[in-house]
């Protein structure tokens, strides 16, 4: 759909009357930033409260960017894959609109599918692998079986204790920080406003939610009782903080706890690996996500710590010695960044995005470790833009939680 940008002056960035919104956007992260976008390119009035948009805050900040369904598949996720497997064949589309809506070149949000390789070290991971390879040929997943010579002339980087591995070739990643850049240089061009405040509570009619009261200060004049932006619908999408917003009632109140990750960037003048490498060291993940630039991401632990976003000396030893048994050379790279995010995790590990019991409030929300690959079956589910075939809605639909306590 064709459009003409909005001039920031004409935007409601800055305190003021605030109209109704179509769709109003509770977090400034991945999640939230792409159903905004998808939403103004359909027409609607939109937008985004958070009083620091795309922030180091953000578990996109974080994260790697690994697009892999097939390859992080677990016994105990089937569903989980089914998402993931929809939500990937969106992302071409979605990444093509995304960089002429920004005004960028596709190669700047640095999406690549070469594919995903898993390998395994010791003989122990040889057999999960070789266990997870069958499990992955009753889903029909394509993968292919090599051995560890065939898995060193793909990346000859990889130790030589290398035993075998997995090639999905289906699987990508992507730059989650160029992507949020882009996110919001389109919604800038789309005129979606950005309004920099704390969201201190929901406004309802009723049994309706109909729009959302801020907190004084945070980029805003508004008086103690807090100013009322007004929308026919909002969405919740503030991640790990979901379940934090208050004047929910018990039933309503997302079941989303923060799960935090540590990650380290490393960078070299020429990137060491030409796709995603993702392993098993003495049976614990890690996995080795290359940039067009030489960046290297290695990630990430998991840990149940609540708000807790430390950047531990042990969590970074992890990853390293870890990364180190599959490419020594690691440890001769420059650190250029260390980091640790809070995922929104979920009792299921499965997001959380539709309407909820109360009219007019809806969940993007609970995405744990698949937010970035979801964005944009997420924006569809929330837009119904794609129908829904599959019956995907109903595998991450807020009620389940209610309907079966």
């Amino acid at each position: 759909m064709p459009h003409t940008a909005v001039p920031a002056s004409a935007r409601s960035s800055s305190p003021g009357p605030r109209t109704a919104y179509d769709l109003l956007l509770i977090g400034g992260g991945l999640i939230g930033l792409s159903t905004a976008w998808r939403a103004a390119r359909r027409g609607l009035r939109v937008a985004v409260v958070d009083p620091a948009p795309a922030s180091a805050a953000a578990a996109s900040h974080a994260a790697a960017g690994m697009l892999a369904p097939v390859s992080e598949v677990t016994y105990t996720e089937e569903p989980l894959l089914r998402l993931g497997l929809a939500s990937l064949a969106r992302w071409p589309a979605f990444a093509a609109e995304l960089a002429a809506d920004s005004g960028r070149d596709l190669g700047d949000l640095d999406y690549r599918a070469d594919g995903m390789l898993e390998v395994a070290f010791g003989s122990d991971d040889l057999a999960a692998l070789d266990e997870l390879a069958a499990f992955m040929g009753k889903l029909d997943l394509p993968v292919e079986r090599l051995t560890g010579r065939e898995c060193r002339r793909l990346e000859p980087m990889l130790a030589p204790a290398v035993r075998g591995g997995l090639l999905a070739r289906g699987d990508a990643w992507v730059d989650p920080r160029r992507v949020t850049r882009a996110l919001l240089a389109a919604l800038e061009r789309r005129g979606v406003d950005m309004v920099p405040a704390r969201v201190a509570g929901l406004e309802r009619s009723g049994e309706a939610v109909v729009g959302v009261r801020l907190a004084p200060g945070a980029g805003t004049s508004t008086g103690p009782s807090g100013e009322v932006v007004r929308a026919e619908r909002v969405v919740l999408a503030a991640g790990a903080w979901s379940g934090a917003m208050e004047g929910l009632p018990p039933e309503v109140l997302p079941p989303v706890r923060p799960v935090k990750g540590q990650i380290m960037r490393l960078r070299s003048p020429e990137p060491i690996l030409r796709r995603c490498v993702r392993g098993v060291v003495h049976g614990s993940y890690v996995y080795l996500v290359p940039r067009g630039d030489g960046e290297l991401v290695l990630g990430a632990t998991q840990e149940e710590l609540g708000f807790d976003t430390r950047v531990t000396a042990g969590g970074l030893w992890e990853l390293l010695r870890d990364a180190r048994e599959l490419v020594p050379g690691v440890t001769e790279l420059e650190v250029a960044d260390v980091v640790a995010g809070l995922r929104p995790g979920t009792p299921d590990n499965l997001p959380l995005i539709g309407p909820t019991a109360l009219p007019g409030l809806w969940l993007a929300t609970g995405h744990h470790r698949g937010g970035v690959l979801l964005a944009p079956l997420t924006a569809d589910l929330l837009l119904e833009e794609a129908g829904d075939q599959q019956g995907l809605a109903g595998l991450c639909s807020p009620l389940r939680f209610q309907e079966n306590p």
